[in-house]
């Protein structure tokens, strides 16, 4: 048996890897092609497209859609639910950079010279 290569299983545990076509992801979300291209013509998931021209989905960019679905299926127009989650984005990145600033801020201070 051929030794197996950690690269291929690497893409298994990659939540960025273009993993799933778009009939795939539709039906893994439970909604249409046109859904999915719907997000990306508001810019909330951009796929990866393959050799051929195919748009491909990433585990990630699933959770973002599924995260619009459930916006769309309780009401909320479809601009709407992408500009919602672009804001949660950046208030999420927005609040682990304050995190990050505050540690470094309250973190070990030097010691005053003897």
């Amino acid at each position: 048996m051929p030794p197996r290569s950690t690269h291929v299983a690497d893409k298994f545990d990659d939540d960025d890897y273009p993993a799933y076509t778009m009939g795939r992801a539709a039906e893994m979300l439970g909604t249409t092609p046109a859904f999915l291209r719907t997000l990306g013509e508001h810019r909330l998931i951009t796929p990866l497209r393959s050799e051929g021209g195919h748009r491909r989905y990433s585990r990630y960019q699933l959770r973002i859609a599924a995260r619009a679905r459930e916006l769309v299926d309780a009401g909320t127009q479809i601009e709407a639910a992408c500009r919602i989650i672009i804001l949660e984005d950046q208030l999420e990145e927005a609040q682990r950079i304050n995190e990050e600033l505050r540690a470094r801020a309250t973190g070990p201070q030097p010691e005053p010279p003897a």
